[in-house]
């Protein structure tokens, strides 16, 4: 079958690869969409970054070159002797992590993780396998396309709860890329009553209004973006959202809380910044951060998005075949702040 293939900094392969005997705990998913999430973005131009190199990786024993990919969704189609709770043709979302499963729920991730589709083979493929423990059942009458969005979703709620997020408080979010406008609706579904984005991309902004910003700022068309932002929030935001993985915004999202409120790191940092810790004594801003989400936070997902209660659609602004990952996918997301989630379709690949 073909699979989009990491080999190294911007060497991705579509190529052929044969699919690994599937372990007794495992399914072999017929895979539906795939999304191109921002970490495989990082992985194409900045790598390794969660890839492992020259070495196994010790939850998923996967090891580079890997097939990319762990926003899917699918149909079940074969199950491993021991597979207990699902069956084939079963519609499923794949939660990617692979923790050591050692710690409750909530701090399980953060006692370490890997992730399907980057430490081991993922989804950019007709078929992969994945342990029972991964699955979530969707509603057979649920789009496979809109459910290839639930993990990057999943990220967003999690990151609304991280910020104990409360009925009637006030949000910004700096950074409006694909988890910066699905934390707009993830908080806009939690009972945020203003959402400020800010971006210096208009397009993105648009976007940001259409999943539930409520007001945005271009901090290139205004004297003073944290100023602009507290004036509209009518004082500052309880919760703001650092999702753009910079420097300036990193401070300004800290400058923009109350005293007393919460500042949530949601982005990747491909490279170090400085941080002067006196910038959150003087506010009195707690200082908090996330990475993937919980399996409760993963199912609060599903139920989410299957019910509409977080309307997806509109995050998705292309679908691309397999051989174009690459050139209408990877280079085209690198580029072009128009775009926010891209999918693979390889329901053709099948």
């Amino acid at each position: 079958m073909k699979a989009a293939v990491w080999h190294g900094v911007k060497d991705i392969r579509v190529e052929d690869v044969d699919l690994k005997p599937a372990k007794d705990d495992e399914v072999v998913i017929r895979v539906a969409y795939a999304g191109i999430c921002g970490s495989d973005l990082h992985e194409y131009l900045e790598g390794p970054v969660f890839i492992p190199v020259d070495k196994v990786d010790e939850l998923t024993g996967g090891e580079a070159p890997v097939t990319m990919g762990h926003e899917f969704s699918g149909v079940i189609e074969s199950v491993g002797k021991d597979v207990k709770n699902y069956k084939v043709g079963d519609h499923v979302s794949v939660n990617p992590t692979v923790t050591h499963g050692e710690s409750p729920d909530d701090v399980d991730v953060y006692d370490g993780y890997s992730f399907i589709g980057l430490s081991c083979n993922g989804g950019f493929a007709a078929h992969v396998n994945v342990p029972e423990g991964n699955l979530y059942s969707l509603p057979e009458e649920f789009p496979l396309k809109l459910a290839a969005t639930i993990e990057p979703t999943a990220v967003a709620v999690q990151a609304v709860k991280e910020g104990g997020l409360k009925f009637g408080e006030k949000v910004a979010i700096f950074g409006a890329g694909p988890i910066g406008v699905l934390v707009a609706a993830a908080a806009k579904a939690a009972g945020a009553t203003k959402i400020v984005a800010v971006d210096l991309s208009a397009v993105r902004l648009e976007k940001a209004l259409a999943m539930g910003a409520t007001d945005v700022v271009n901090p290139s068309e205004v004297d003073d973006a944290v100023a602009t932002v507290r004036e509209i929030l009518g004082g500052g935001a309880d919760v703001s959202f650092e999702v753009a993985g910079v420097q300036p915004t990193f401070e300004q999202a800290i400058d923009v809380t109350k005293a007393r409120g919460t500042a949530v790191i949601v982005s990747i940092f491909a490279h170090p910044i400085s941080f002067d810790p006196m910038q959150l004594m003087n506010a009195g801003v707690k200082l908090t951060s996330t990475i993937a989400y919980s399996r409760e936070t993963f199912q609060q997902t599903v139920d989410l998005v299957s019910s509409g209660q977080i309307n997806v659609e509109p995050v998705i602004t292309d679908i691309i075949g397999l051989d174009d990952v690459v050139e209408k996918g990877f280079d085209r997301l690198s580029t072009d702040k128009s775009q926010a989630k891209i999918l693979i379709d390889l329901t053709k690949e099948n």
